[in-house]
């Protein structure tokens, strides 16, 4: 875990002044508010895409926070991430239903067709596979879900074709 602010990548966007104008703004926004690092951590998921071991020292030493504080939160909640997800995400439900219904199978199909793994993102940057918890839609397990919309009952044969249409530029 970083815990300072020297050497911050080129690729971090705390280095490009305009993703850092764009951080600063939502620090200053919330900083005085009671609780506010939770509602700071939410605004750079949504507006920057992940929050880097920089962006978290930055923002524990902007708030004044210890960093390990600001890394609990990142890491404990699901909807952040520390690196960059793709333009699409793939979720795998791995509740007890869609695995005994056949997400592992599922899952080394995706991982032939896109030659990644659950937590990676493929190299053109368009599909992020992830792997989660129950999705509550038991009774069409397996289920995967691609950006916000479930399928049910997927399998291994038809994946390609629910991810066809995600790797297509368009």
């Amino acid at each position: 875990m970083l815990t300072t602010l020297d050497n911050i990548p080129a690729s971090d966007p705390l280095a490009n002044a305009e993703q850092k104008q764009r951080i600063d703004g939502i620090l200053d926004g919330y900083k005085d508010l009671p609780g506010g690092l939770m509602v700071v951590l939410n605004e750079l998921q949504s507006q920057i895409g992940f929050i880097s071991e920089p962006m978290q020292a930055y923002v524990a030493e902007r708030l004044q926070v210890p960093v390990s504080t600001v890394h609990g939160v990142v890491t404990f909640y699901s909807f952040f991430t520390t690196t960059p997800r793709g333009k699409h995400t793939v979720k795998f439900c791995m509740g007890t239903a869609c695995y005994v219904g056949g997400t592992p199978q599922i899952i080394e199909k995706a991982k032939q067709v896109l030659g990644i793994e659950p937590g990676q993102t493929t190299s053109d940057g368009m599909i992020t596979v992830e792997l989660c918890r129950c999705v509550g839609a038991c009774s069409q397990a397996p289920v995967v879900v691609v950006d916000e919309e479930s399928h049910g009952r997927v399998r291994p044969n038809k994946l390609p074709q629910i991810l066809r249409p995600l790797q297509e530029p368009k």
